[in-house]
């Protein structure tokens, strides 16, 4: 026995101390999930997309112990009028939860949902799936497989207010997975909110279908919690005339992976991604994207910004991949980081695959310090050294913040890192 337990691989050890949901319309998409994972092992530092950031901690069968913050401030989106789902250590939360009620979208919990013909079952798992070419993604099959719990959304009209997914960190050896399933029909409009700090570590999985002419919103605050450890994925693909735009804002976190892939399915269709992290110290933030062109004039950004200071490391890897036919392609991405010191790092890996002839695609990765003559100025016209560093800090980051199509939110979160950046230089 003790000769076996030594032969034990890393994806065994972890599968053995998770327990799969049996039964129900996902049973067959779980089973497959484990098979690919089995067959695919989790991630090492020799895979082509983890070279730049180590998996251990998040591959390791239990989870490293990290610390409860109380910041003593007030939510994120506290001042919007929106729908909350509040999940505490990766479990729902009822009493803290609004009524899943809203018109033009129906709302259930995974782990509630029971009917054989239930809408979700060609989805749970199908995108994800899907998303594993050309690049394997196991901590997405791992979710996929096991995750209790998420939301499934069917969005049938314009919803009148955002669904805020609300994420808090109780217990500081929690370690959570959610699978979230999100379907727009023809013309249906959502905005979909995450924020808060999770669980010691997190796993999440999303899966969004936007149909011809729907149009889907995500905005994602990643908590200020210097221990936290995550993996998120969002899997969508885009019907004709579709729009996709996903936002993420990321302060601190002791590792961060966020993986975005994106399939342009319908011709006319658009899906911007984009980020904004600020990192300290003992902070590795790692964006891998991956955009499939297969229609005609479609279009797609990926815009990422990264503040990094004391030995902090940024990572991005996005590819853009025009199929053949895909013609009239409108591809940008531009990743860039500013490093307030010496000891700071950004790893950029940008990539273009085109196999059409009339696309206009472009990619650009910077890596710098601040503008000293840009600080100087301010600095002659009586501003502090720390107000002018946060000035040219959100200016830099603006690119990325723009993106957010709502003004509301976007000044929400410029105000936000107003203060994060104000309370870090106090």
């Amino acid at each position: 026995m003790a000769e076996a337990k030594l032969q034990e691989t890393p994806t065994e050890a972890m599968i053995a101390r998770l327990s799969m949901p049996q039964g129900g319309w996902a049973q067959a998409a779980r089973e497959d999930a484990l098979a690919r994972l089995r067959a695919m092992g989790l991630p090492q530092r020799r895979d082509e997309y983890w070279k730049f950031t180590r998996p251990d901690t998040l591959t390791q069968p239990e989870a490293q112990p990290a610390a409860i913050f109380d910041h003593g401030e007030a939510p994120l989106f506290h001042d919007t009028d929106r729908l909350r789902i509040v999940f505490v250590d990766g479990e729902f939360d009822a009493e803290a939860s609004d009524d899943l009620s809203l018109e033009g979208v129906s709302i259930e919990r995974l782990a509630a949902a029971d009917s054989d013909l239930h809408w979700a079952r060609d989805l749970y798992g199908a995108l994800e799936k899907n998303g594993q070419t050309p690049v394997q993604r196991p901590l997405a099959a791992l979710n996929t497989a096991f995750a209790s719990d998420g939301v499934l959304i069917h969005v049938t009209g314009q919803v009148s207010k955002p669904i805020n997914l609300v994420y808090t960190h109780r217990s500081e050896t929690s370690d959570a997975m959610l699978h979230h399933v999100v379907k727009l029909e023809k013309g249906a409009e959502v905005t979909l909110l995450e924020n808060g700090p999770a669980a010691a570590r997190f796993n999440t999985v999303m899966e969004v279908e936007v149909a011809d002419t729907a149009r889907f919103h995500h905005v994602r605050a990643q908590g200020r919690d210097h221990e936290r450890r995550a993996a998120t994925h969002v899997f969508t693909r885009l019907g004709s005339e579709s729009l996709f735009k996903s936002f993420t804002v990321t302060v601190n976190g002791a590792l961060t992976r966020n993986e975005c892939v994106i399939e342009l399915t319908g011709d006319d269709a658009s899906a911007h991604v984009a980020g904004a992290c600020v990192g300290d110290g003992d902070f590795h933030h790692d964006d891998t994207v991956f955009i499939t062109h297969d229609a005609v004039n479609c279009e797609s950004r990926q815009v990422f910004k990264k503040v990094l200071r004391n030995g902090a490391t940024g990572v991005f890897q996005g590819k853009i991949l025009v199929k053949e036919g895909a013609q009239k392609t409108d591809g940008y991405q531009i990743s860039q980081s500013l490093l307030l010191d010496g000891d700071s790092q950004f790893l950029a890996k940008p990539e273009l695959e085109i196999y059409a002839d009339d696309v206009a695609c472009s990619h650009g990765s910077t890596s710098g310090a601040i503008d000293e003559e840009a600080l100087f100025y301010l600095r002659a016209r009586g501003v502090s050294h720390a107000e002018a560093t946060d000035l040219l800090t959100l200016a830099f980051l603006a690119e990325a913040v723009e993106e957010i199509e709502a003004e509301g939110l976007r000044e929400e979160i410029n105000g936000r890192l107003s203060s994060w950046l104000e309370r870090r230089s106090s």
